[in-house]
């Protein structure tokens, strides 16, 4: 059986700001959120018609972090699409582009809320119970 959703827990969800659509000679298509996992990311995109050609998208942040295309799956008009890793605490903003786009326009761009990140295991002397602690770089 293929595994296309991340590992881990969903951290949250994130919904476009503004109609995320685009649309160039080779492809249209609308993000219309992105999963935020524990290991990794998932956009979901409507496509424009039912077999229509899968887009190809590039994810940035503001850290520059790399983000690798790792599977997709489409069903009809929805399209999937699995990056890695998933975004570094402290990641404010969350781009998608369309690579098949010669000027680079942003498709959408998200705003990335501040999460709780899980810190190491306590010790002994930490006590019993494991606190979360809100980070954000300053």
């Amino acid at each position: 059986m293929r595994k296309l959703i991340p590992s881990g827990d969903l951290r949250t969800m994130l919904l476009p700001p503004t109609y995320g659509q685009h649309v160039t000679r080779s492809t249209e298509f609308t993000v219309l959120s992105v999963e935020i996992w524990a290991t990794g990311l998932v956009v979901n995109i409507h496509l424009a018609s039912d077999g229509g050609p899968e887009p190809r998208i590039i994810l940035e942040d503001h850290f520059g972090t790399e983000y690798s295309f790792q599977d997709s799956a489409t069903l009809g008009s929805r399209n999937l699409q699995v990056f890695s890793p998933s975004v570094p605490p402290g990641t404010r903003s969350l781009t998608i582009r369309s690579a098949d786009d010669p000027e680079g326009r942003p498709v959408v761009t998200f705003a990335v809320p501040l999460m709780a990140v899980p810190e190491a295991e306590p010790s002994a002397q930490d006590g019993d119970t494991q606190q979360e602690e809100l980070r954000r770089p300053a």
